[in-house]
């Protein structure tokens, strides 16, 4: 059984290719996937703060969309926040995007990241108003 709706395929972005991200759960609830350490490295060989950021932009960005299509609209990030906790350096990093507030104006996200380990990597919060569609 999969854990993503029929239209998923369509929100794969090109920056989701380039940084090897692979969705694994998809809800407006709840949304998890992954990138990989290596080829997201900054200069001293540790998962890159911007690729955790973009990471948690992505799952919640997501979330927002599969709660906009039941109510007609889209979500567009207002404030992304991201918090480093530890280093990862090889293997994936997935996270787990969870909905604290799913409104008609606006959709919140709390994130967390995690190494192959267990160990959390980072945490996050996306916010995004929620528009009509173009």
């Amino acid at each position: 059984m999969s854990n993503l709706p029929d239209w998923a395929p369509e929100f794969n972005s090109p920056l989701d290719e380039k940084m090897g991200f692979q969705l694994a759960e998809l809800s407006a609830e709840r949304v998890v996937g992954s990138i990989p350490v290596e080829g997201n490295e900054q200069i001293f060989g540790i998962l890159h703060g911007g690729a955790s950021g973009v990471l948690v932009e992505t799952l919640a960005s997501l979330g927002a969309y599969a709660h906009g299509r039941t109510i007609g609209k889209v979500g567009v990030g207002l404030d992304l926040n991201v918090t480093h906790v530890h280093s990862a350096t090889r293997g994936r990093v997935t996270g787990v995007a969870t909905a604290v507030k799913l409104g008609k104006r606006v959709a919140v996200y709390s994130v967390e990241l995690r190494d192959d380990e267990g160990t959390v990597t980072a945490t996050g919060r996306l916010t995004c108003q929620m528009i009509d569609p173009r």
